[in-house]
């Protein structure tokens, strides 16, 4: 028979605690690059709420894809882009019907060097480097080349461009100096003092939908399930907003 102090202590140590579910669980989550910072925020969060953990891996769209299509145990994808995980989809290896816009990307033209950023230098081509991602795996490199193309500029500063495996690699191309310039996401230097940026202009490019989706092996995984549902929420939608994103 249960006392009443006994009782009382059950219940104390459920209110400590709040209201997480009784059987937390972890789910594998793909993450584009570009998303890095806010996905810390909303994973954090989401464990805050509900008791779960996402772990995050992160790289380019292009790369988890090819990854996933042999057989890699991610449960969710959060892509740069709308194309892979429709792909995933129409493959057969996500669940139809979960795929969804989270998050609209911002390209920036990026520098460390205050007043450099802009329409007048890449016209003046007065630098040695223009970085971006491999557009073949990364929506932002792809949208940095129809941005320059839109501009009559990608065959004159086409040997200047030094391409990075993801979107990551492009800003730290620019942040350790050896890009002058660079295309990169918003996200990436929202927070970042001084140096100058300018916002390519969204009829310059295909706008950069970001789309999560439910893979198969995280079909019957309650984490899983609860992290693409918390995506959607106003708790991520802050977040997103406040580097720099339009949520989905």
């Amino acid at each position: 028979m249960i006392t009443r102090r006994l009782f009382g202590a059950l219940a104390a140590v459920f209110v400590a605690f709040g209201a997480a579910p009784a059987f937390a669980g972890e789910t594998q989550v793909a993450v584009a690059a570009n998303f890095t910072a806010p996905a810390k925020e909303i994973a954090a969060a989401f464990t805050a709420a509900t008791g779960h953990k996402a772990s995050l891996s992160f790289g380019s769209s292009g790369q988890f894809y090819t990854q996933i299509a042999h057989g890699a145990p991610f449960e969710v994808f959060l892509s740069a882009d709308a194309e892979r995980p429709t792909k995933a989809e129409q493959a057969g290896l996500a669940v139809p019907g979960t795929r969804f816009t989270y998050a609209v990307g911002t390209l920036v033209l990026y520098s460390k060097t205050p007043g450099l950023a802009g329409p007048a230098a890449l016209k003046g081509g007065k630098f040695e480097k223009l970085a971006i991602a491999d557009p073949a795996a990364a929506p932002y490199g792809e949208a940095a080349i129809e941005t320059l193309k839109q501009m009559g500029l990608y065959e004159q500063l086409k040997p200047k461009l030094v391409t990075g495996a993801s979107i990551t690699q492009a800003y730290q191309f620019v942040a350790t100096g050896a890009a002058e310039l660079g295309f990169v996401a918003l996200s990436q230097v929202v927070d970042q003092p001084g140096g100058s940026r300018w916002v390519a202009p969204e009829k310059y490019h295909t706008p950069i939908a970001q789309q999560a989706v439910l893979l198969n092996p995280g079909r019957d995984s309650a984490a899983a399930k609860a992290f693409l549902a918390f995506l959607k929420g106003p708790k991520a939608a802050a977040i997103i907003k406040r580097y720099g994103y339009r949520p989905g």
